[in-house]
């Protein structure tokens, strides 16, 4: 049976309104609407296929069961207002893609179970130290983020959009942590998202995650958890350069600008000292071009995923098929984590544990 919320669902994906996709297709708008809302339960074969040949997705996308759509009250969207309407629902509508995805892998995988705190009334400080412990990594610099997030039960995605002006984001859906990153973005810059995010998981658990209050908390909470202080004190009690804090950057994977503020927040900075080297952080265009980036982290469980995958012969395009979901979907989530070729991903690195069921 036509199932209307996967064309919500599709046409969102696209970013197209009803009128633009009814022009497409070659039916009225009003006809669309009915389509769309259920008020026609049978569209017919002609204008279904239409439909499916204007969004670029299989017919067979359009006949399955109802896509889970991420509400937006439950999404950590930072600078929403900055958003567009079709923005905002294009990528709350690839959660839901990425959802029938994970759903796939986890049918056929033992991921790792999700392991994060409920640190709701922690200040983010004390939250970063709580959960630093909890994970047995203590104050030592994190040097692969991202494995440790999925080892840790993180699903992490790329976000499906290329479009700087979308924020990374989080949300849980039946227990299980998400996190969706704007890899567009510069390698340091996605690093702290993915900080960002993980305050938002266990500071905002299942609660509201909008608002400069909870944003600040979020940045603060991965600030901490990225630099921890007493790491900082003990290996840097005064910054005297920008080269010093270039090397600092490095330690702890975070941007020049990023480092240069806790340095400040933890007193190895006068404030005057602080104030002289943002101004040459701004005159150099470091805030734009990030001086001497560090590599891109790349997803380990995804190089198992499809290493497993491909010693089955299957790939992207075997998954797609049964989904019912264009290729080019999966590719938008899994690319800009995964680097390399990931149609043939034969490489298992060590990390997060992964097992065929």
């Amino acid at each position: 049976m036509f199932n209307p919320t996967r064309l919500s669902t599709a046409r969102k994906r696209r970013q197209l309104t009803k009128k633009r996709l009814a022009e497409s297709a070659g039916i009225s708008q009003l006809t669309l609407t009915r389509i769309e809302s259920g008020q026609t339960a049978d569209p017919g074969d002609e204008t279904v296929s239409a439909l499916a040949k204007a969004l670029s997705y299989p017919v067979s996308f359009f006949y399955q069961e109802d896509c889970e759509e991420l509400p937006v009250e439950a999404v950590s969207f930072r600078s929403l207002s900055s958003l567009t309407a079709r923005q905002r629902d294009a990528a709350l509508s690839a959660g839901a893609i990425a959802h029938l995805l994970d759903d796939w892998i986890t049918d056929r995988f033992n991921l790792p179970e999700p392991d994060l705190l409920d640190l709701r009334n922690e200040d983010p400080e004390s939250a970063a130290i709580a959960l630093r412990r909890h994970w047995g990594i203590g104050s030592k610099p994190v040097p692969h983020l991202l494995k440790l997030l999925e080892a840790k039960g993180i699903r992490v995605f790329s976000l499906a959009e290329s479009n700087k002006n979308v924020d990374a984001f989080s949300c849980w859906r039946n227990g299980v942590p998400y996190v969706f990153l704007n890899t567009f973005k510069s390698a340091e810059r996605s690093r702290f998202d993915a900080a960002h995010e993980l305050g938002h998981l266990v500071l905002h658990l299942h609660g509201g995650t909008s608002g400069r209050e909870v944003e600040r908390e979020a940045d603060q909470f991965a600030s901490a958890f990225l630099v921890p202080r007493d790491d900082f004190i003990a290996n840097v009690p005064m910054v005297h350069s920008l080269q010093q804090l270039m090397a600092c950057k490095h330690r702890w994977g975070v941007s020049l600008a990023a480092i240069t503020r806790t340095a400040y927040d933890v007193g190895s900075l006068s404030e005057w000292h602080y104030r002289e080297l943002c101004k040459q952080i701004s005159y150099r265009g470091f805030r734009k071009n990030e001086p001497e980036p560090m590599r891109r982290e790349e997803s380990v469980l995804w190089k198992k995923v499809f290493g497993q995958l491909w010693k089955e012969r299957l790939t992207k395009d075997h998954i797609a098929a049964e989904l019912g979901i264009p290729v080019d979907e999966i590719s938008a989530l899994i690319e800009g984590i995964l680097g390399g070729d990931h149609e043939k991903v034969r490489t298992v690195s060590s990390g997060a544990k992964l097992r065929a069921v």
